[in-house]
């Protein structure tokens, strides 16, 4: 298993980072907006934000109506590169049941 891929499944272990995952999946939000969406203090999300940006997971984007402000975007690869270890052991996994079950009916 690839270094980025134990630092997202590390993320996304804490169910708060989790959580702004989700809600990144709709839309751009800015961390006032997460931080209440979530029930966590600025501080608190703040630290989480620093997580999954660390890792690549999120990134700041400009809000077109105010420069000033920044909102919170998912940025793909981190979840690709999840998806991609989950399908090819969801495969390996039912070749093994498949020989697991063709097994069994031989020896019937």
């Amino acid at each position: 298993m690839s270094e980025t891929l134990e630092e997202t499944l590390a993320a996304l272990a804490d169910p708060n980072r989790r959580r702004v995952v989700e809600l990144l999946c709709d839309q751009p939000y800015t961390a006032g907006e997460l931080a209440r969406e979530i029930g966590l203090s600025p501080a608190a999300l703040s630290r989480h934000l620093r997580v999954l940006k660390s890792i690549g997971m999120i990134a700041e984007v400009p809000l077109y109506s105010d420069a000033r402000l920044r909102a919170y975007a998912l940025r793909p690869q981190p979840m690709a590169d999840l998806k991609t270890w989950v399908t090819t052991n969801e495969e390996r996994w039912t070749r093994q049941m498949e020989t697991l079950a063709r097994r069994a009916t031989s020896r019937s």
